[in-house]
């Protein structure tokens, strides 16, 4: 049987998959909100009215959301009132879970291993290529177990 937490991982990255394609797409650099109001010609005004809040209201929207401040609720209703979706995710930075997994279980192995070969007998050298397998063997028990301690 396979290993629950990998199954949640793959299941993980499969829902984040389609925010790869959009990983690269920039912030307007007055923020989406007022990017999208004014392509669409909307006035502050307008605006507000489909959101029931004051002008000011719409504007402090606008402020937040370049300042990072704003609410994904807040994003959510702004979103509807422009018969939109609002989406919001996260990107891993080696396009996959999984990978950002492999890539942490070795950099652990490797510390772990070379640890302990300095503690070792100094007659027991292993080869690089030695190295390398003892390396990769245990990276790939720690990518099977996932333990807490490969995220210190």
């Amino acid at each position: 049987m396979r290993n629950q937490k990998k199954i949640l991982i793959e299941q993980l990255d499969l829902k984040l998959k389609p925010f790869l394609a959009i990983k690269d797409i920039q912030v307007p650099e007055r923020g989406w909100v007022f990017t999208i109001r004014t392509a669409l010609n909307m006035t502050l005004q307008q605006l507000g009215h489909k959101l029931k809040i004051s002008t000011q209201g719409v504007k402090d929207i606008e402020k937040r959301e370049l300042s990072g401040s704003i609410s994904i609720k807040s994003l959510t209703e702004v979103g509807k009132a422009l018969d939109m979706q609002f989406v919001y995710g996260f990107v891993p930075k080696n396009n996959s879970l999984v990978n950002y997994v492999e890539l942490k279980s070795r950099e652990l192995a490797e510390k772990i291993v070379r640890k302990n070969l300095n503690a070792a007998d100094e007659n027991k050298k292993l080869s690089e290529d030695e190295l390398q397998k003892e390396i990769e063997d245990f990276a790939r028990e720690i990518k099977r177990e996932i333990p807490k301690s490969l995220w210190d």
